[in-house]
């Protein structure tokens, strides 16, 4: 019979083993998250290759797969994730996410399916966490784009205004102004997104936002002057780069310094946050490069 000091020190043995295997898998994610961050995504991967389906990892996992563009795979790390936490109102977000890429990359009869599931995932996000902006945006988003068939609808998107404007009071002004613009009321979109960028007006992107607008309106100069007063804060600021790269290109205009940017910007160390480099590729090789 096993005596009562054996039996702990086979307790202790094996609570000390736990504690290895949870330190071990701890290191791991810390490497892999570092990889990722650099977006070094398959680098990542191998490095969480084998490590127990924890919801770090699950999570993890899910966005590498997103940015490598292999959007099943992340939707069914993201389903597995959502069973693991289903309380989890940004793991849900990102489930949406997945699902919205896939309708975008699918075919005609499955379009549909995957972006109903899309919408559904990022409602019930909002639904477990009103104040998380990325899912309030997202799904802004779905319904100011979507058909009404597939749930979209710009009266969707105004009830969600309350909510976007607690959690977010910038990006409250710039929902107004994507509302304002759908229903062609060009002053009104000028005037919030100015409201937006004055709201964080250490915030590239707020800028970098009116830019885009004045450019698609047709006042490349304009924009070419709020790129400019990017440039002088923040002279490598990489969103302010990429977006008046491609607003050069798509005005037809400039190419050449266009072509200088996406250079800059290709040499610099980019992170999941930015445009994928591949992007920025399809925009050079539009330029002949």
């Amino acid at each position: 019979m096993e005596t009562k000091m054996n039996m702990r020190m086979r307790i202790g043995l094996m609570a000390a083993a736990l504690a290895v295997a949870a330190w071990g898998q701890g290191a791991a994610v810390e490497q892999a998250e570092r990889m990722f961050r650099k977006t070094d995504y398959q680098g990542a991967l191998g490095v969480l290759k084998g490590q127990p389906r924890t919801p770090a990892v699950l999570f993890l996992e899910g966005r590498c797969l997103y940015y490598l563009a292999d959007y099943k795979g992340a939707v069914e790390t993201f389903e597995q994730l959502t069973v693991a936490e289903p309380r989890n109102g940004p793991y849900m977000n990102w489930l949406g996410k997945a699902w919205g890429r896939r309708a975008e990359s699918a075919n005609v009869f499955q379009a549909p399916g995957f972006a109903s599931r899309a919408r559904e995932a990022f409602e019930k996000a909002v639904a477990l966490d009103a104040t998380h902006r990325d899912s309030l945006e997202d799904l802004f988003q779905y319904y100011m784009d979507a058909p009404g068939m597939l749930g979209g609808g710009v009266d969707k998107a105004q009830r969600l205004l309350p909510l976007i404007q607690k959690a977010d009071p910038a990006g409250y002004h710039t929902a107004l102004a994507q509302i304002a613009e759908k229903t062609r009321d060009y002053q009104a979109a000028e005037s919030h997104l100015k409201q937006a960028a004055m709201a964080v007006p250490r915030a590239a992107g707020k800028m970098v936002d009116l830019a885009r607008f004045l450019a698609r309106r047709g006042r490349v100069k304009e924009a070419e002057a709020v790129f400019g007063e990017v440039a002088k804060v923040a002279p490598s600021d990489r969103v302010r780069l990429y977006a008046q790269a491609e607003v050069y290109i798509e005005t037809k205009t400039n190419q050449a310094e266009a072509r200088k940017l996406l250079a800059q910007y290709l040499a610099m160390p980019l992170t999941p946050d930015d445009p994928p480099r591949r992007d920025a590729e399809k925009l050079l090789k539009k330029l002949g490069g």
